[in-house]
């Protein structure tokens, strides 16, 4: 056996397609040729030999004809990549020889103070745990109590003011230049003359009049010509006013703002509620305008009577209850009460925690109540009633024939639209009421009086 059958002979190894392959294509082609024969043709030509005799040659010519075809066949081969990828290892293992390990015996088996170096190595990756669980730094600091941030803030103040200054390498002196002074740039010689260039030719009469002006009156005729920009505002409401120039207040002056008028604090409602209560029950003749404004002491209990009071009295007009506490229990029973009433015709109840389905129950009861002429009810719980609220009371307020005014912020044109079309119809038609009426009281037995 030769040397090259003894290499053969061997094992032999797999040949293993590179990863990166890409397709090759072989041409393979065929060549055949076909002959084909043609006529013959007979060529005499005449030579003289060695003797000095004529010879005929005859010459007889085949012409044939070559036909090739060539046949091109293409061959395709696809060659599958495969790539092979190294595996993640973890500490010289695979990751998939940690997948039957029983995590929580290994954790078990660490002490407290092993889990917390571990839990500083880790950083979750989750926004739902909060930030001291998800950081390294933890603050072993006992909470000296709740926050205070007023008293914080005092804190901080305090303590900055007490910090004494850095003090300065060099001490100030007043007047002396520190460092280098800046200088401005010398101006372009051409600019300088462009403004000087610049002039505007008034006339005699007007050049003689601006200039014997004073600084006053030429401020007056700048406002007068409506040159807003060329004054402060003081001076031009004074120039408006005739009030005469500030003083100091010229074309280089310094408009100060002006100070606040301070209006003195409202003083607190006396308005004895209990004695109030009372001359409600007793329905006192003098008692037509109950005001509780601003009285937040007033507990539903004593609200509870006011509000049974109210039916019985035929004096009471006006009742207001701004700001008051006014929840929706109590606001029921206000709702009930004025139902019975006989003489209410203002009922303010603004800046409360009533609820809009509440501020319906309340417009609803205006209904049974032909007297109340107002009623005020913004600035609620709830700072935006929505459609479904805003339709329900322009429904209500539409079948109301006395109300005239009503205190209520409705967001949608269309419920504010409604709402006061129907008001002005009320006011107009109670308007021509009470004039028919008065006419016909000053009618007596045919004769005007």
């Amino acid at each position: 056996m030769s040397d090259i059958e003894d290499v053969f002979d061997g094992s032999a190894e797999e040949t293993k397609p590179e990863p990166d392959a890409q397709s090759k294509t072989s041409v393979v082609t065929e060549h055949t040729e076909e002959v084909i024969p043609g006529e013959t043709e007979k060529m005499v030509t005449e030579t003289i030999d060695e003797d000095g005799d004529v010879v005929e040659e005859t010459t007889e010519v085949t012409r044939k004809t070559v036909k090739r075809t060539m046949k091109i066949t293409e061959t395709s081969a696809t060659t599958k990549t495969t790539t092979l990828t190294t595996p993640a290892k973890l500490y010289g293992k695979d990751l998939s020889e940690y997948d039957d390990v029983d995590v929580e015996s290994l954790l078990a088996q660490l002490s407290p103070e092993e889990i917390t170096i571990l839990a500083k190595e880790v950083d979750p990756d989750d926004n739902f745990l909060p930030p001291d669980q998800r950081n390294s730094y933890e603050c072993t600091k006992e909470a000296t109590g709740p926050l205070n941030r007023k008293q914080l803030i005092e804190h901080i103040n305090k303590q900055a003011i007490e910090t004494p200054d850095q003090p300065e390498f060099e001490p100030f002196v007043q007047g002396k230049v520190r460092g280098k002074k800046w200088v401005p740039p010398p101006r372009d010689a051409r600019d300088i003359e462009a403004e000087e260039q610049i002039a505007i030719d008034m006339g005699e009469e007007y050049e003689h009049a601006l200039n014997d002006a004073t600084q006053e009156e030429i401020i007056d005729l700048a406002a007068i010509l409506g040159f807003h920009s060329m004054m402060n505002q003081d001076q031009y409401h004074a120039s408006l006013l005739n009030k005469g120039q500030p003083v100091g207040l010229g074309w280089d002056g310094i408009t100060k703002s002006t100070q606040q008028k301070l209006f003195p604090m409202d003083p607190p409602n006396s308005t004895d509620v209990e004695e109030s209560i009372k001359r409600v029950k007793d329905d006192d003749s003098k008692l037509i305008d109950l005001n509780l404004n601003n009285i937040k002491n007033i507990s539903d209990e004593k609200l509870e009577q006011l509000f049974a009071a109210l039916p019985q009295n035929e004096h009471l007009e006006v009742l207001s209850l701004t700001n008051v506490g006014l929840t929706d229990k109590t606001a029921l029973l206000l709702a009930a009460a004025i139902e019975k009433s006989k003489t209410l015709r203002v009922l303010n109840v603004e800046t409360n925690f009533i609820s809009p389905p509440v501020i319906v129950k309340l417009v609803q009861a205006l209904l049974k109540c032909h007297t109340i002429e107002e009623f005020r009810a913004s600035n609620q719980r709830s700072a935006v009633l929505g459609n479904k609220i805003e339709m329900e009371i322009t429904d209500l307020v539409e079948k109301n024939s006395s109300l005239l005014r009503l205190g209520l912020h409705l967001e949608f044109n269309d419920a504010r639209h409604r709402v006061a079309a129907h008001l002005q119809r009320n006011i107009d038609r109670i308007g021509r009421q009470r004039r028919m009426g008065h006419l016909t009281r000053n009618y007596t037995v045919g004769v005007w009086q």
